[in-house]
């Protein structure tokens, strides 16, 4: 049976395809305040604004390819059973080949209903005022926004529950509840961050090796490494 490898993502890996990262140096969003494109507050102010922004982001997802790092997790499924754990909104580990990819934060290329949750449809093109679900409501990003529950949490915590071995890739680590997934894994599991610029983790017990790479040089070199685990 195939060594479990739970893989936790975020913007550092999307970035390496030309995917801004959605938080610039200076907090705001691709110019615009965050609360004003990413919380319910700001969906009721100015619903066009919202679709537009989003939509743009839509329009970009189209013209990226995914990179090294998304490819290499991907072949590692030969040797692993991979899930991965992604913060991001794009598909570009799908687009590499990874076949359990769960998005905390929701996807672009999804909408959904203001009213049913549930009601969950397809996207590609661009979103508009009258886009409706069946009974009239207008539809909306399939996007986790500041203020409304992570659903996927308890599903990403028991994978991690289940993880032989532990990465991070691409991120701070300092969004929650994303960044407290890593402290529900096994105190022996050994956990592997790549990131040019990794975070100090504080109360990990876990047996920790810091690859202080860009993914698409971190990925390779870590698969390496647990290749030579095996």
């Amino acid at each position: 049976m195939k060594k479990k490898l739970v893989v936790l993502t975020g913007a550092g890996i999307s970035a390496e395809s030309g995917i801004k990262t959605f938080r610039d140096a200076d907090g705001l969003w691709e110019g615009h305040n965050v609360m004003d494109v990413a919380s319910p507050e700001g969906w009721y102010k100015n619903k066009a604004l919202v679709l537009d922004f989003y939509n743009q982001r839509r329009r970009q997802l189209h013209q990226v390819k995914p990179n090294l790092g998304h490819i290499v997790l991907a072949e590692l499924e030969n040797d692993f059973d991979v899930h991965i754990i992604t913060q991001n909104v794009d598909n570009l580990h799908e687009q590499a080949g990874s076949s359990k990819v769960l998005h905390l934060h929701g996807e672009l290329l999804k909408v959904r209903s203001t009213v049913d949750e549930t009601y969950i449809l397809e996207w590609k093109s661009d979103l508009t005022l009258g886009d409706v679900d069946e009974n009239g409501n207008q539809l909306r990003p399939y996007i986790v926004w500041f203020g409304e529950a992570v659903s996927a949490l308890d599903e990403a915590i028991a994978i991690t529950q289940t993880a032989d071995y532990l990465v991070i890739i691409g991120t701070s680590m300092q969004v929650y509840p994303a960044a407290g997934l890593l402290h529900y894994s096994n105190k022996n599991v050994p956990v592997f961050y790549i990131d040019p610029k990794p975070a100090t983790i504080y109360d990990l017990q876990n047996p920790l090796e810091i690859i202080p790479l860009n993914a698409t040089e971190g990925v390779p070199l870590l698969r390496e490494k647990l290749l030579k685990r095996e």
